[in-house]
């Protein structure tokens, strides 16, 4: 599908969705240091120091933050599409998440739960190579699509969403050459009544409700995850669908708001409302779902601004330079965050002192790793995703000499 489908897209990506992606994967460090601290996560590395404060924060990041990254990505692969075709895109799917997820997997995610291991356990002396062989016995186990893979130690830790990602795009490119016809009415009605923005809610509620949240997939339901795809890849990019989304940031916001406090009663007191089929876990988790949705409609709406440059426009910024790192730093992020966690948890000092150091260390040695092991070199580069000769900073070119003829 190489022509645009609806007469109000524009012909370039605009720049706030790729700092935003860049946004949500800085802050996903921020986020896993603080599991550190957790009283109610299963984290890799644990503080005998916690507080409830961090379930309540981690909270308000799961219900838009994941959400927001698989809009984008399906924001991305309308233009991936739009530039290559199915089959092209298909095939560049696979190089750029394929390949990085079974590098990343080999390589960075048998540190985390060999440092579990440790953690827990003073006594445990395993050398890392003979628990590395353990972590890479699998076996398949397609009833767990996409998760094809099982064994006693192998998981995908937090390439989970590298996986369902390159599943919905693979699910995606045999049906990306039908006509998206259904923009051009659904673009129209929404300039004349903004309150559809919230249908979209409601299959994810359902989704939520019906099927179960999935604590390991930031407590959305796997296929919650799909429907953020697709609605990224219908109608983001629609500028017919931008007026109405900034008018609508800011009740749809607090709408969100208060759909996310109801479901404060049965996460609080309820009996595994992930999972439960009693009234109050169903409604929990449909509120949720509808929550989700509100937030990732005004988290757009308030950066959609007019006049914004599209991206590669001479956008500045830091978050715009680190765009093209999005994945690499995603990828590294979380091993990082562990092993940084694993030397600090036990120091005697305040909760807080250890939570500045790892969020400082882990951060700063992700960018290092980034900058000096991946972006500069050709074979890193493929190995983590990142296209071949891509500018780090999307920034415009020198101004080159006069002409000769200039006065």
């Amino acid at each position: 599908m190489g022509a645009d489908t609806g007469r109000g897209e524009r012909a370039g990506r605009r720049g706030e969705p790729d700092a935003l992606r860049a946004l949500v994967v800085v802050g996903l460090v921020f986020f896993h240091a603080a599991l550190v601290l957790s009283p109610d996560d299963d984290f890799y590395v644990e503080d005998a120091e916690t507080t409830d404060a961090v379930t309540v924060l981690a909270g308000f990041g799961v219900v838009w933050a994941m959400p927001v990254l698989f809009l984008v990505a399906g924001l991305g692969a309308r233009h991936s599409i739009r530039r290559r075709g199915p089959g092209g895109f298909a095939g560049e799917r696979l190089l750029r998440l394929g390949v990085p997820l079974v590098f990343a997997t080999v390589v960075l995610c048998p540190l985390p739960p060999w440092l579990r291991l440790r953690a827990a356990d003073p006594g445990y002396d395993e050398p890392y190579g003979r628990f590395w062989a353990r972590f890479l016995s699998v076996r398949p186990d397609p009833a767990d699509f996409p998760f094809v893979l099982e064994g006693d130690h192998f998981e995908t830790g937090h390439l989970w969403f590298v996986v369902l990602l390159l599943a919905f795009c693979l699910l995606l490119a045999p049906v990306a050459a039908r006509p998206a016809a259904g923009a051009d009415r659904v673009a129209p009605a929404l300039r004349r009544r903004p309150a559809l923005l919230l249908l979209p809610a409601l299959p994810l509620a359902a989704v939520n409700a019906l099927l179960g949240m999935e604590e390991g997939y930031a407590g959305w339901n796997r296929w919650a995850h799909l429907l953020f795809f697709g609605y990224g890849f219908a109608l983001a990019d629609d500028e017919r669908v931008h007026e109405p989304m900034r008018r609508a940031a800011i009740p749809v916001g607090v709408l969100g708001v208060v759909l996310f406090a109801g479901t404060a009663p049965g996460f609080v007191a309820g009996d595994e409302p992930f999972t439960t089929w009693t009234p109050a876990a169903l409604v929990t988790r449909a509120l949720f779902g509808a929550a989700g949705w509100c937030w990732t409609v005004a988290v757009l709406g308030l950066l959609d601004r007019p006049g914004r440059p599209r991206a590669g426009a001479g956008r500045s910024g830091i978050l715009t330079c680190l765009s093209p790192a999005a994945l690499p730093l995603y990828v590294l992020h979380q091993p990082v965050v562990v092993a940084c966690a694993y030397g600090v948890v036990g120091w005697s000092a305040p909760a807080a002192v250890e939570y500045a150091v790892i969020v400082a260390a882990s951060l700063t040695a992700v960018l290092v790793l980034y900058e000096y092991g991946v972006r500069r070199w050709t074979v890193t580069r493929f190995l983590f995703g990142m296209r071949r000769g891509a500018p780090v900073a999307d920034t415009p070119p020198r101004p080159g000499p006069p002409p000769a003829s200039a006065p």
